[in-house]
Order: C-alpha cells, then structure tokens, then sequence
C-alpha cells in the first residue's frame, strides 16, 4: 500500500516568480525508507513543510495513510513524526520533561506535573523508548547537558511516543560525529524492521540514502529522478574496472593501439581505469590485454557519484 501520495503538487509563494514545488507527482510504500534528495532551494524542505501539514499547497492532491489532506489535517498530524532541520527542544528542561510535553499536545497521555504523578502505562513506554538508544541515565537530566548525538537521539523518542506511521527526517543526522550517526541509523533500521514504520529522509549525507528502497531527486522545484539507489546508479554511470601493473606505460600503449579507452581522471601511477559496460566487460579487458596485470579491481559508483553527475 502506498501510505504517501502525491500528484501534481505545486507551491508559488507571494511574488516569486517561479514555482518552488512545480508539479510534483510521487508516492511512498508503507513501511518504506524514501530518500528525498536535491540541492538547497531545491524544494525539498516546502515539500516536507506540506506533507507535515505546516504550509499550505498551491494546487495538486496529497493522501497520507488514506486521508485527504485537505480534509483531515488534524489526523493526518497523528500519524506523523517530525524531526526537524533545526533541533526544537526545550534544553532547559529534562529529556523526560520534553517527552511529557509532547505526548500530551498529542493527547496520547494526560499531563502531570511531575513524572512520578504520570500513568504507568507512559512510564513504560518511555523506558522502552528510552533502553533502545541507552540514554537512561540521562532521562532525568537537563537537555543542555547532553551531547549533540544525545539531543537528536531524544528528538528521535519524543517524535515516536505517539507512535506514528511515518517518521519524517529533515537532515537528522547534520552536524553529528560518526559514531552518533551510525548509533542513530542502526536504532532507525531496527524500529522500521519491528514496527513497519515509514521514514521519510533528506539529507546531504548520501551514504545514508544508499539503503532507501526509492530515492527521488528534486532541482528547481521538479523531480528529475525517481527511482532505487542501483537504478539511478546504473541510468548515470557505469561500473569500472582498475588495472595494476608494474609495466604501466606498455599497458598504456597497448590499450591505444587496441583502442580501448581509459578513465583518465580515475586512473593512478601504476594503474588505469576502463569501464564496464554491455561491450566491455571485465573478461573482455582480460583476454585482450596482453600486458602482465598483477591486480584487477571493479569499482561500483557510490550515490553519491551519480547525484552529482546528474546535477553536473
């Protein structure tokens, strides 16, 4: 089942001259990780501003988890959760604090004065939330404490107390070290894997979005590409093969005689670089060359590669 459906959405601000979302059409499977990619001003953060229902659309029809948006906002905001670009919590109160005041603006639990008066039932779900990303020691202690990593870890908790369908991630992991990153992912993977949870993701971190079961680009307010992270990587750019050899400038000369082209920019001091393709393949290469070769490597292209070749 596709939880998100977009078609033909637009977004004009005010005197702007050009459509900042223009005529969008896309949809996201249930249970799902869609990667959301493009450049900034691109419109990737208005296009998530409209499906969190925090900005109005222009034109074009959006069904989130079979509402309308249009009819049912409200719904629709039950269903969602929201990690925003910019971190939106209150430092000077507790992680737990933090957690007590969103899950009653979301009226999933009533709203006590202190977390001892709270229902057990909301306890209990904290401290689940709370072992998964092992910041227990940490539940009782002001935000302005913790760590950056620590900050979107809880921003991650708060936004799933409610238990959403769909996680939305407006750039997550920006600014975290590796080993938050890795932490923060692994933790993501594990929920979607047990709950069936959507996540919606942008980020500028391209190893990230390798492991989306879809990825759509967006420049200049249209979708240039929508697809799995190996289809766009195999529309763009091809696989290569790198080959070693301490008799590098005979292998070179052979290959101009045999007319086979070289990568130049990805070949090194004792190797060069060819690609793969339906004509060439890497056992084509080998029973032409007659060069002594001492390795042979093939290289994949990474998404981030292809991204930037498609925006080049």
């Amino acid at each position: 089942m596709n939880i998100i459906q977009v078609k033909n959405l637009v977004k004009k601000y005010k005197k702007a001259d050009k459509n900042s979302v223009d005529n969008i059409s896309f949809n996201v499977k249930e249970g799902s990780f869609f990667a959301f990619l493009g450049e900034n001003g691109a419109g990737k953060t208005t296009t998530i501003s409209i499906l969190t229902t925090t900005l109005a659309k222009t034109s074009g029809d959006i069904i989130i988890n079979k509402r309308n948006i249009d009819k049912y906002p409200a719904k629709i905001r039950k269903d969602i959760g929201i990690i925003a670009q910019k971190p939106s919590l209150d430092e000077n109160l507790t992680g737990e604090e933090n957690i007590r005041i969103h899950s009653a603006l979301y009226g999933v639990y009533s709203f006590r004065p202190t977390y001892s008066l709270m229902s057990e039932d909301y306890k209990q779900k904290v401290e689940e939330l709370i072992d998964l990303i092992d910041m227990k020691d940490f539940l009782h202690k002001k935000v302005k404490t913790y760590s950056g990593g620590m900050k979107r870890k809880l921003e991650i908790i708060r936004s799933l107390i409610h238990e959403p369908k769909i996680l939305f991630l407006d750039e997550p992991t920006t600014g975290l070290d590796p080993v938050s990153r890795k932490s923060i992912w692994e933790y993501l993977n594990n929920l979607r894997k047990e709950t069936n949870l959507t996540i919606f993701l942008t980020t500028h971190y391209l190893e990230e979005a390798e492991q989306a079961d879809q990825v759509a680009i967006i420049n200049h307010g249209k979708i240039i590409l929508n697809d799995t992270p190996e289809g766009i990587k195999k529309t763009l750019l091809n696989d290569y093969v790198i080959l070693t050899t301490k008799y590098i400038d005979k292998l070179k000369k052979e290959l101009q005689d045999k007319k086979i082209n070289i990568i130049e920019d990805l070949s090194k001091e004792n190797s060069v670089a060819l690609d793969i393709n339906k004509s060439w393949t890497v056992q084509k290469y080998i029973k032409m060359i007659d060069t002594e070769i001492s390795d042979v490597s093939i290289i994949k292209p990474t998404l981030e590669e292809a991204y930037l070749k498609l925006l080049s």
